[in-house]
């Protein structure tokens, strides 16, 4: 025959039974909370980082034409669809979202060479220019023409680089460098890195 329990044991269960249920219930309010809080702490750092200033550009136009002269020269006549400019960054710089053409005058006035891409960037306290997708350098002297996908432009050093595979052609060949190449800016010297390629035959 089971002994019933006493009613003081009844009340001491039905108490600590309540009490576990109003626990877990009380938790969840608060779990909830701590999500929502930390759903919107995110929220806010994706909006303060959307709206830092160092995303908004001090200056953006459509169609721009700059002129570079020396001496009273013109050495350079850059053409790009679109600019952006940002200053409150670590490093200003002009972004050309949609590509460039440069064209570099010899003291006669005449294009001496061009060099295209799809995206460039100017740093302007390094004088350095960044371009890349399809870059294509070519001297219209020489017929010497290059393609890589990344390119480095020293504009004081008047010397472009780059550390990407690249391709050189003028009248002697084909020209590959695995690991890119060096030259001057009117692409009359150059020399490639990890170079392969195809020499022409002139018959005599």
């Amino acid at each position: 025959m089971k002994k019933q329990q006493s009613d003081p044991d009844k009340c001491r269960k039905a108490i600590k039974s309540r009490q576990e249920l109003f626990s877990q219930r009380s938790l969840i309010p608060v779990m909830v909370g701590l999500l929502f809080l930390l759903a919107c702490e995110n929220d806010i750092e994706k909006i303060k980082t959307i709206t830092s200033p160092q995303s908004l550009p001090e200056l953006t136009g459509q169609n721009y034409e700059i002129i570079h002269s020396d001496s009273g020269k013109v050495k350079l006549r850059l053409l790009a669809p679109e600019i952006v400019r940002y200053t409150d960054v670590e490093k200003t710089y002009i972004e050309f979202p949609q590509g460039l053409t440069a064209y570099f005058y010899d003291d006669s006035l005449g294009v001496e060479s061009v060099i295209e891409a799809k995206h460039a960037i100017y740093y302007e306290e390094e004088g350095l220019w960044e371009a890349k997708n399809d870059v294509e350098a070519r001297n219209l002297i020489n017929g010497n023409q290059l393609n890589t996908e990344h390119l480095f432009w020293d504009q004081q050093k008047k010397l472009i680089y780059s550390h990407t595979y690249s391709r050189i052609v003028n009248e002697d060949g084909t020209f590959y460098g695995e690991d890119g190449f060096e030259a001057n800016q009117d692409l009359t010297k150059w020399k490639l890195k990890g170079s392969k390629g195809t020499v022409k035959v002139r018959n005599e």
